[in-house]
């Protein structure tokens, strides 16, 4: 057994809560020893008693006194992600949308497409969940509600339709022809209502950094409608940067155009490459201009404000249950309603079987279900590189979609310790190695949750933060074992990949895409040929790190031949899984520098690469180029919360 293991309660006292995260060093890598979690985890008021497992090496549960599962972290280097087909195939109710917005592709589909006058609007979260009766923006601590109605007050001049999804718009069913109105802009930038709209702002709390920090809520973001189309599929409809909320503080609820570019672009991307997500309709300027302190230095600048309109089956976050579950006493019933509305709408499976079984605690099968999806979502991050940056309990979608892109970033030079969020430096608490063990801890925070407001036992909490790492390591070494296009998973050879990448700081991308082109025959090659097919990727290794390296590719091609599949069939299935194209930071930053002179044309043709990474793409190989030394500047491979 690795480490050592205790358990802490969640609860008001800060002895016990310092005890808690004493039990949590999340060590970046087994590779880059000594980064771990620090700093005081005070638990929200109101949620005393609930039991949370911390171990020495990760976090462990316990049945029967044992520790019956442990995220070691040798295992978490990286994990492929799931194809769109697979995670579509799933049939969960975001899965299923997708699916219903995909088919829309065919010619019947595109006879149901509609102007923005004809959507079929259904408000059920606000017909369905207690409101906040005041309907002004002030900045106030909302009680007892789960939104505050409110219209986009954003300032725009002249509004300019920049970038738009056409896919996002068939899951809508609303005709692509829309995009041209002359009207568009203004809708979209909130300066002109939406037909049949009702906007709101949610509210929310949440552990940031590991620190509870009380109400939240959408401080910027305002729905301003939800719909259903001919097929069930539920969206919600958000626009990013509309103004000030209840929820603001002390911000002015704006958005820029560099950081709307970014959120833009990572959402289309990350569906490209079947990662669960929200999505993104429309990228609209304002024709004003914003203050930001991009850095924190005391040098605010203006930039251009911009407006995206995200798109979601819903934007309900862990956050969003704990808020109510930390206020305590009646306000526990509200964390009930949410939990049935949620179950009603966006699982309703369970609703089903316990309709039709009238067994079990379908709040505990659902706990179950919101912890597989989050921990199938790691993976795929895992998979592709994707460092959120910014995994505040806030941030974690109740679906198990990658939400709220602030200062993201994917692996260059594979690095288990990278973080490209400049306020995360310090401790590195949300680095590329640690989000699987962050997620955890923060399933165990919504578990906890439930658990306060009587929906689950203790066990059942356990139970659910236990299946979270089960589906993670499944994940895990299917997605390996296809992403390296092997016959079975192979541990050993795994992990002295990950460490030879990490050694060699070899770019993560290009070299699983060069991977598949070394072929079984290789086994019978000179030992000084085996790295050919790797030349373009093992950069300025010396001799001792190129006995390494052969000495690995001589392991991995006996594999391959054990696997007894033609080379041709393996790199296609290899390829299918292993992108060309991921959206690197400095790619956004060519993207961005150019639409702030109002050039748009590099933001559109990076769009479409995106859109299609896996795919060879002739002519667009200049997307899949390392970066330019120009991209380690500041506010490029890492950036600051500020936006």
């Amino acid at each position: 057994m690795v480490g050592h293991f205790h358990l802490a309660y969640l609860s008001p006292s800060p002895s016990a809560c310092r005890t808690a995260l004493s039990g949590l060093p999340i060590s970046a890598s087994p590779l880059v020893p000594g980064r771990c979690l620090s700093g005081r985890v005070p638990a929200a008021p109101g949620w005393g008693g609930s039991r949370v497992l911390l171990g020495h090496r990760g976090l462990s549960l316990l049945r029967g006194g044992e520790p019956v599962y442990k995220l070691v972290r040798r295992f978490v280097g990286f994990a492929e992600s799931p194809s769109m087909e697979q995670n579509q195939a799933a049939e969960s109710p975001v899965a299923s949308a997708e699916r219903v917005g995909e088919s829309a592709k065919n010619s019947k589909e595109r006879a149901r497409l509609l102007p923005l006058e004809e959507l079929n609007w259904d408000h059920s979260f606000v017909r369905e969940l207690p409101g906040d009766p005041r309907t002004d923006s002030t900045p106030r601590e909302v009680v007892g509600a789960c939104y505050s109605k409110i219209s986009p007050s954003a300032k725009v001049g002249k509004p300019e339709l920049v970038a738009w999804s056409e896919s996002v718009a068939e899951l809508l069913e609303l005709d692509p022809a829309e995009f041209q109105r002359p009207d568009f802009p203004a809708i979209f930038s909130g300066a002109s209502p939406l037909a049949g709209g009702l906007p709101y702002a949610q509210c929310y709390g949440g552990h940031q950094f590991g620190v509870w920090a009380g109400q939240l809520g959408d401080g910027r973001a305002i729905t301003i409608g939800e719909l259903v189309n001919s097929r069930g599929g539920r969206w919600e409809l958000q626009l990013k940067g509309a103004g000030k909320t209840p929820y603001s503080r002390f911000a002015d609820g704006l958005a820029v155009l560099r950081s709307s570019v970014r959120e833009f672009l990572a959402s289309e991307a990350m569906h490209g490459l079947g990662i669960p997500t929200t999505r993104a309709l429309s990228l609209v300027t304002t024709g004003e201009l914003v203050y930001r302190d991009m850095f924190y230095d005391g040098n605010p600048k203006q930039e251009p404000g911009a407006i995206v309109c995200r798109v979601s089956p819903s934007f309900l976050r862990f956050g969003s249950f704990q808020i109510h579950a930390s206020r305590g006493g009646e306000h526990h019933g509200i964390v009930r309603l949410l939990a049935d509305y949620a179950i009603r709408h966006h699982f309703p499976h369970l609703e089903n079987t316990h309709e039709s079984e009238a067994s079990g605690n379908k709040y505990a099968e659902w706990a179950m279900e919101v912890a597989e999806r989050t921990a199938s979502l790691v993976a795929g991050w895992q998979g592709v590189g994707f460092t959120h940056g910014v995994l505040n309990t806030d941030n974690m979608s109740l679906l198990g979609l990658t939400i709220d892109y602030g200062p993201f970033g994917f692996l260059d030079a594979f690095d288990p310790s990278y973080t490209p969020n400049t306020t995360d430096l310090p401790g590195r608490r949300y680095c590329f190695a640690n989000q699987p063990d962050v997620c955890l801890w923060n399933v165990a925070q919504f578990a906890s949750t439930l658990s306060a407001a009587k929906l689950i036992t203790e066990e059942e909490a356990n139970q659910a933060m236990e299946r979270y790492g089960d589906k993670f390591m499944e994940d895990y070494k299917s997605i390996m074992t296809r992403k390296l296009g092997l016959p079975q998973y192979n541990k050993e050879l795994v992990s002295k990949l990950l460490t030879n990448l990490s050694v060699d700081k070899v770019d993560y991308t290009n070299f699983f895409r060069r991977l598949s082109n070394l072929k079984a025959a290789s086994a019978d090659m000179d030992e000084k040929d085996l790295l050919a097919p790797l030349k373009a990727v093992l950069l300025d290794i010396g001799p001792e790190r190129k006995v390494a390296w052969i000495s690995w590719v001589k392991s991995y091609v006996q594999e391959l031949v054990s696997g007894s599949v033609p080379d041709e069939q393996r790199k296609a299935a290899m390829d299918a899984v292993n992108p060309k194209y991921v959206l690197r930071n400095y790619l956004c930053q060519s993207a961005i520098d150019a639409a702030e002179q109002g050039d748009y044309d590099e933001l559109r043709r990076l769009l479409k690469v995106v859109q299609r990474p896996y795919d060879e793409q002739p002519g667009m190989e200049k997307y899949a180029r390392l970066p330019p030394a120009w991209a380690y500047r500041p506010g490029v491979a890492m950036l600051s919360c500020s936006s």
